[in-house]
């Protein structure tokens, strides 16, 4: 399994980072990027230089909440942490497949992504933040990926495929 990060660790890699890298950045920035950076200290660092180049155009390289803010939603990173895949799987599950189950190999066609990918890369954070389920059948997408995509939940579907 994959081990994350909290973002009281992350914040403290940025804040690391910034120096290394010589970049103004106040706390509130770095704990915007940190709460972003889905629990990975290499998309922490990645994002961080993302934010400073903006930063170096828009806000004479000094990155505090706002710009960081700005950065991130100009990268397609959500509050969340979910980026444009994350965001089309999510839709695929709901609106394609009806929330699930479904296989890996359907869920990539649907997309246009590598099931690998999938299974390595994005299901990980988006099962432990609760947005999906992985189950026998294959995957199901929790309440939660139908308040963010702003669907209707029908728990009564859902019990069923639990029962």
């Amino acid at each position: 399994s994959v081990d994350f990060y909290n973002a009281d660790d992350l914040f403290h890699i940025i804040q690391r980072s910034a120096k290394i890298l010589e970049v103004a950045i106040d706390e509130a920035g770095a704990m915007e990027l940190a709460r972003r950076s889905r629990g990975t200290p290499r998309i922490a660092n990645r994002i961080l230089r993302r934010a400073r180049d903006y930063a170096e155009v828009k806000a004479n390289g000094k990155i505090d909440k706002g710009v960081a803010k700005e950065a991130l939603d100009g990268m397609g990173i959500d509050i969340h942490g979910l980026d444009d895949m994350d965001r089309r799987i999510l839709v695929a599950l709901i609106d394609q497949f009806k929330g699930g189950p479904v296989g890996v190999n359907s869920l990539s066609v649907a997309v246009s992504e590598d099931a690998t990918t999938i299974e390595d890369v994005y299901e990980p954070y988006l099962i432990k933040k609760g947005f999906i389920q992985r189950t026998s059948r294959g995957r199901i997408a929790q309440e939660k990926s139908f308040k963010l995509l702003k669907r209707t939940f029908n728990s009564k579907t859902q019990q069923r495929l639990f029962s």
